[in-house]
């Protein structure tokens, strides 16, 4: 991260800002490898909040630098005009993921939109904020499927893919995560848009070892996968994600839909086609979601991949 690097950065930041997105959005992602030394650096819009995130201890010249441009970036006009009053900085690279309010009161929470639903973020306290914004055109695609539609929704974290189906019309979701505290935030944000929680359940459980309350659930007209790339003690992508797929014929409904994603770069989506092929062969895959514009990645392999596939329509020759 020399000065040209910074100094790229600083005129990102001025033609992201002017003018300032509407709704929440990556402002600048460094980790798609398209801009030399700023390989470990992604900044974020939450609506009046600039989000810094290193990924990559700098060197305390290199940090310095960034502070010093991060700083006088806050004293220009288009930072003014845009609205914006707060500035964190946070270190990934550190276990705790400790951040620095440059700017700014601090706050726990914040409230941001995204295609006109809102969400409740964490600000300063967690390694990640409440809402995957390279997801963003997942989250738009489940809510045009979702009417009138039973939704399970595994790995769910703040229930984000459960607040777009309902909004699109969904009949119900049901939402699995061992991490019960995410699930309450899933809570907070579908009230925060007025949901019927009627519509929602909340399974506090670790999927391996509740497949019957799942399956007691279903079946299932769209199933949602959207996995960490591994969680000590429960999730490890090279080897769990096919012990979910094997499980989808006893979960879907015979058109059902199955929305399978995975966010590791040295991944690529032949991963998820491979394996839907071998534990799961009557779905098909369909289509990949294209990712969001302001996530631009040096290999189409290495980014987000959100791949959908559908059940092969049944013939008489198989019934």
């Amino acid at each position: 991260m020399n000065a040209a690097a910074i100094a790229s950065l600083h005129q990102h930041l001025l033609a992201a800002l002017h003018p300032a997105p509407t709704e929440t959005r990556r402002l600048f992602h460094g980790r798609g490898r398209c801009y030399p030394g700023l390989e470990h650096l992604t900044v974020d819009w939450l609506q009046g909040v600039l989000l810094v995130s290193l990924f990559r201890q700098p060197s305390d010249a290199e940090l310095a630098a960034l502070k010093q441009m991060l700083m006088a970036f806050t004293q220009t006009e288009i930072w003014q005009h845009s609205q914006a009053h707060s500035l964190l900085l946070q270190h990934r690279y550190l276990l705790e993921s400790s951040t620095e309010w440059l700017l700014g009161e601090v706050v726990d929470e914040c409230l941001i939109s995204e295609n006109g639903l809102r969400y409740k973020l964490d600000l300063g306290q967690k390694q990640n904020s409440g809402l995957f914004l390279d997801m963003r055109y997942g989250r738009q695609w489940v809510q045009a499927q979702a009417q009138g539609q039973r939704v399970l929704n595994l790995f769910a974290y703040t229930c984000g893919f459960s607040v777009a189906a309902i909004a699109g019309g969904a009949a119900h979701v049901v939402n699995l995560d061992m991490a019960r505290a995410a699930l309450s935030r899933g809570r907070d944000n579908h009230r925060l848009n007025q949901h019927d929680l009627s519509q929602v359940s909340f399974l506090g459980h670790e999927l391996f070892k509740s497949w019957g309350k799942v399956k007691k659930c279903g079946p299932y007209d769209l199933v949602i996968i959207d996995p960490p790339t591994f969680q000590k003690g429960s999730f490890a992508l090279s080897k769990d994600y096919q012990r979910i797929l094997r499980q989808l014929p006893e979960l879907l409904t015979p058109q059902g839909t199955v929305l399978a994603c995975v966010n590791d770069p040295d991944v690529g989506p032949d991963f998820l086609i491979d394996s839907m092929a071998r534990e799961a062969p009557t779905l098909i895959f369909s289509e990949r979601l294209e990712n969001p514009p302001e996530f631009p990645d040096i290999s189409t392999a290495s980014g987000l991949k959100a791949l959908v596939f559908r059940q092969q329509p049944q013939t008489d020759a198989d019934a």
